[in-house]
C-alpha cells in the first residue's frame, strides 16, 4: 500500500510550494520611502489641480455658448427701427460673450464703422481672455507631472543603486529589483496625471475655439447689419 496516495502532491518532502507574490498600489507607494511619498503627494495635489480647472472651465465654457437662436433677429428689429436702449437693455439682460460684444457695437451706434469694429474686437480679446482663464495652468501640469514622477524614479534609481555600492556589491537581487520597480511607480504615476491633464487642456481649448469663432459669425452679422440700407 503506498502511503502517499492519499496525500496531495505538494505536500511530498522535497516539492517546494511557489507563492505567489500580489502587488497593491499602497503597498508600492509606501514601501517607496519617503521621498516616494512626498512626490506622490505632490502628484495627487496636482492632479486635484488639474481636475478642479478643468471641470469649472468646461461649465463656465459650456454656459457662455448658451444663446438664443433670436438674439440676433431682435437685435435686428431694435436696430432697424432705432429703438437702441432696447437693443441695450436685451444685451444687459443676456448673459453670454456674444451680448456683451454686441452691446459694445450698439453703444457705438452713429460713429465710423472701423471704430464700431476696433470696440467689439477689443471686446472680444477680453472675453477670450476670461474663457482661457487658468486654462494655461492645465497645460503646465501636463508637462511638469511627468517630469516630477523621473525625478522620483531618479532619487529612487539612485538610492538603490547606493545601497548596493554600500554592500560592496553583494546586495541581494531581490531586494535590488524592489527597490527599482517601487522607484518606477513615480514615473507611471506622473505619466497618468500628465495624461489627463493633456487630454484636459486640448479639449477646454477645442471647447474655447468653438465659442469664439460663435462670437466671431456674430460680430460678423452685427457689422452687417449696421451696413444694410434702413
Amino acid at each position: 500500500m503506498n502511503i502517499y496516495q492519499d496525500l496531495d502532491p505538494s505536500t511530498e518532502i522535497g516539492v517546494p510550494i511557489s507563492e505567489e507574490k500580489t502587488l497593491s498600489v499602497i503597498d508600492l507607494i509606501v514601501s517607496g520611502g519617503a521621498g516616494s511619498i512626498v512626490i506622490i503627494i505632490v502628484l495627487f495635489v496636482l492632479l486635484f489641480v488639474a481636475l478642479y480647472i478643468y471641470f469649472e472651465r468646461i461649465f463656465a465654457i459650456k454656459a457662455a455658448s448658451k444663446i438664443d437662436k433670436n438674439f440676433m433677429n431682435q437685435i435686428r428689429d431694435h436696430v432697424m427701427s432705432g429703438k437702441l436702449e432696447a437693443a441695450r437693455l436685451l444685451c444687459a439682460q443676456t448673459d453670454s460673450p456674444v451680448a456683451r460684444l454686441t452691446e459694445k457695437g450698439v453703444s457705438r451706434i452713429g460713429k465710423p464703422l472701423d471704430d464700431i469694429n476696433t470696440a467689439i474686437e477689443n471686446a472680444g480679446t477680453l472675453e477670450v481672455y476670461k474663457l482661457e482663464k487658468n486654462v494655461s495652468v492645465l497645460a503646465t501640469v501636463a508637462g511638469a507631472a511627468p517630469m516630477i514622477g523621473f525625478l522620483g524614479t531618479v532619487i529612487g534609481m539612485i538610492l538603490a543603486f547606493h545601497q548596493m555600492a554600500s554592500s560592496g556589491g553583494q546586495a541581494e537581487m531581490g531586494l535590488l529589483a524592489s527597490g527599482i520597480y517601487t522607484a518606477m511607480t513615480t514615473t507611471v504615476a506622473g505619466l497618468v496625471v500628465g495624461i489627463i491633464a493633456y487630454i484636459g487642456y486640448n479639449h477646454l481649448v477645442n471647447r474655447t475655439d468653438k465659442v469664439v469663432h460663435k462670437m466671431e459669425a456674430n460680430a460678423v452679422e452685427f457689422l452687417d447689419l449696421l451696413n444694410e440700407p434702413i
